[in-house]
């Protein structure tokens, strides 16, 4: 099940919450109990493994210019 991360833009609180695909996004904030509650958005950390992801692995040493 994902996790959300949640803020408050009335007293800034933040929190998350494990829920289902399906779920209605929550817009009633915990703490101060006010309807501005918005989903929080980050990158997500990508990680290259194996072969094939530099200029170096490719395998023929011609260029493709």
């Amino acid at each position: 099940m994902p996790t959300y991360h949640y803020r408050c833009k009335n007293c800034g609180y933040d929190f998350t919450e494990h829920q289902s695909f399906d779920d209605d996004p929550i817009t009633v904030c915990p703490s101060c109990h006010e309807e501005q509650v918005r989903k929080v958005f980050s990158a997500v950390p990508i990680e290259f493994k194996g072969h094939g992801f530099y200029r170096t692995d490719s395998g023929s040493g011609k260029s493709s210019k």
